[in-house]
């Protein structure tokens, strides 16, 4: 596998949301072609299997800036694949690797899409997501509690459909309660939530419930969990949750 200097590589891939069969062909290609295997110890547990021949390279949470560094600097020589659950572009490696990159020397860098973990949590309530969305995260580790506060008051008076990344962890417990306050002000009661944790991976939960319920089950949000808040038109069926593209308003079906 091993490349001469001229031909180092770096590829940017997005592995999905856990279990194996979620990661695309392309992705499971370049890592098989990989000298070199970078990431968080709990994303490249979920592909073992398939790295198995490369060097691998493990950290922990907040390892982010050493692993996107010694990626860069290896695939000046090999082929090296540094890997984000999800898709790397979705609050992954891709930012962080770009920006290291343009201090370096010219890398080769190919970014290899994945399944976002909304996309996979969506596909397990139905049809949320069908029509405007917005994608807020609740971690202030990088971006101030302010900020996020007005993304989540601007997104909920404009009627997005909201998911809501990293809503709880052991040190901030505080924020989600404050999101719901926040997007209350302009969703009713029994506007639809969906609750996904663990999606496509062992512990997997789903529930669909009401916003006027949501914190019911708040000891059960953590970091593996999505929580998807629908618009004025969605709607629950079957314990799935409609969010209706618009279709009715010109068909009839």
């Amino acid at each position: 596998m091993s490349q001469s200097q001229s031909q180092g590589k770096l590829y940017v891939v997005g592995i999905g949301p856990g279990a194996v069969e979620h990661l695309t062909k392309k992705a499971e290609k370049v890592l098989l072609e990989s000298d070199y295997v970078i990431g968080n110890g709990t994303y490249l547990d979920q592909i073992a299997g398939v790295i198995k021949n490369s060097k691998i390279i493990r950290s922990g949470m907040g390892g982010e800036v050493e692993r996107a560094r010694k990626a860069v600097e290896l695939a000046k020589d090999h082929v090296v694949s540094i890997i984000s659950g999800g898709d790397a572009n979705v609050y992954g490696m891709a930012g962080l690797v770009f920006e290291m990159a343009e201090k370096a020397e010219d890398i080769n860098i190919e970014v290899i899409p994945g399944v976002t973990a909304i996309s996979a949590a969506a596909s397990l309530l139905g049809a949320p997501l069908v029509n405007d969305f917005a994608v807020i995260s609740l971690s202030d580790l990088l971006t101030p509690k302010e900020i996020i506060e007005r993304r989540l008051d601007s997104a909920a008076e404009a009627d997005f459909v909201i998911a809501i990344y990293n809503p709880k962890s052991r040190n901030r417990r505080e924020n989600f309660g404050k999101a719901i306050e926040i997007i209350r002000k302009y969703r009713n009661d029994k506007t639809p939530v969906g609750i996904v944790k663990n999606a496509t991976r062992e512990g997997e939960t789903v529930i669909a419930t009401t916003l006027g319920r949501i914190m019911e089950y708040n000891d059960e949000i953590d970091m593996s969990t999505i929580v998807l808040i629908g618009n004025s038109e969605s709607r629950l069926w079957k314990n799935r949750i409609i969010t209706p593209r618009g279709y009715q308003r010109k068909y009839e079906y």
